[in-house]
């Protein structure tokens, strides 16, 4: 298995992330992809994957929220810009990036040129996409419909739409789609979506140390509980667990160039 969105490196590890990274190795987890928030915390995330490198592989990006009511965003963008021309290691991505306008929508303006500005570095850089969306699904349809035909690949991370919506994604480039702990939650609903979607479109993801999947909901969330994803995932197209982590494990690998 590859956790294709894990945030080990965040404050929340930092009494015992040897210990988690032990444990995801041992529950079968191949590698981690590190998505980039802001200049606040990128140098945690730098130094885990120059720590881990063969373990785990760092993105450069500017998160949506990151944005908000941020009178330096633009100088932000500029140094995830340099990050990608002058990289310390080699970078897996571009990410994590989106629009999210839960907290806010006065900054939808803001966060669109972020987005299509990161979105070009992308493939300025020949780089995947990680993309972040909540309460914002209509705009980002909007957005990367842009883009069709360009060589747009990524995945949307965290998806929490229909499998409709996620097929007409699909149609704007190598779109795959990241499936974390909601998957396991009883009423959220999104396991009869994701029943619908091929596993050849998924790639399995923790978003940790947040959205901890069942049974383990309540508490910290980290790498190691991906393996719940993909138990659930292999449950819902009735397949095996071996056969879900065989497809999205080369799947990631080849999205993220890690072959």
């Amino acid at each position: 298995m590859i956790d294709t969105h894990s945030h080990i490196y965040a404050e929340e590890f930092d009494y015992d992330r040897s210990e988690a990274l032990t444990r995801a190795k041992e529950a079968g987890v191949e590698l981690l992809i590190l998505p980039d928030i802001d200049s606040e915390s990128r140098p945690r995330m730098l130094e885990l994957a120059a720590a881990n490198p063969d373990y785990c592989h760092a993105m450069a990006g500017l998160h949506p929220t990151s944005v908000n009511d941020n009178p330096h965003w633009r100088e932000e963008l500029d140094a995830v810009e340099r990050l990608l021309r002058e990289p310390p290691m080699a970078l897996c991505g571009v990410g994590e990036i989106g629009l999210d306008l839960y907290w806010s929508q006065s900054f939808y303006t803001q966060q669109r040129e972020v987005l299509h500005a990161q979105i070009e570095l992308a493939l300025q850089y020949n780089k995947p996409v990680v993309i972040h969306t909540r309460s914002a699904y209509d705009e980002m349809e909007d957005a990367l419909a842009t883009y069709r035909g360009r060589g747009l690949r990524g995945v949307l991370h965290a998806y929490a739409d229909s499998a409709e919506r996620a097929l007409r994604f699909a149609k704007m480039g190598e779109i795959y789609f990241g499936v974390g702990g909601v998957v396991t939650f009883k009423n959220a609903g999104l396991d009869k979506e994701v029943a619908q979607l091929p596993v050849e479109l998924l790639l399995l993801e923790t978003d940790c140390p947040y959205l901890t999947p069942v049974p383990h909901r309540g508490k910290r969330n980290e790498s190691a509980y991906v393996e719940h994803v993909c138990r659930k995932v292999a449950e819902l197209h009735n397949t095996t667990f071996d056969h879900v982590d065989r497809l999205t494990t080369a799947t990631a690998k080849q999205l993220f160039g890690l072959i």
